[in-house]
């Protein structure tokens, strides 16, 4: 993981989305063939605008492996879904206390404090995960944008 971390965080990686998906791929394996079936479950159920089965599953992942974070991760995308943004950060948190290096959680509490107006927070959050991250479009847009309203600009 280590190493696929730091090809990541090459600016100049040409392979960067494979790159991200093995990191995604493998942050998906929680160890246990149940946990990785809830982990499906609750992703299927998102996808198909089931949101209320989606954290249902998820949950019963959290509670059964705590230890998780993309189980948090994933019930946080869930509960971002239905903007009840205060349990999906709640649930952010988490998974960086497990996995500081996780750069879509981290992207995603920029996200949730771009919309709650927290540009500066905002700017904190993605700039972390560009740094994680630095060949995703979004996340330098987002840095670019949110950096005028929390910086200024000169005149």
């Amino acid at each position: 993981m280590d190493d696929l971390l730091a090809q990541l965080q090459d600016p100049g990686q040409e392979d960067w989305r494979m790159i991200e998906r093995e990191i995604m791929l493998e942050w998906s394996k929680s160890g246990s063939a149940a946990m990785d079936l809830l982990l499906q479950r609750g992703r299927d159920a998102l996808d198909a605008g089931r949101t209320d089965e989606a954290i249902n599953h998820l949950t019963a992942l959290t509670d059964h492996a705590p230890g998780f974070a993309e189980g948090w991760n994933m019930r946080a995308t869930a509960f971002f879904s239905i903007r009840r943004y205060g349990l999906s950060i709640a649930d952010i948190q988490r998974t960086l206390a497990l996995n500081p290096r996780h750069f879509g959680a981290l992207s995603g509490l920029g996200m949730i404090l771009e919309e709650m107006e927290y540009n500066s927070d905002a700017l904190i959050a993605y700039r972390e995960a560009v740094r994680l991250n630095p060949n995703r479009q979004d996340l330098q847009d987002a840095v670019a944008r949110l950096a005028i309203l929390a910086d200024g600009t000169d005149i």
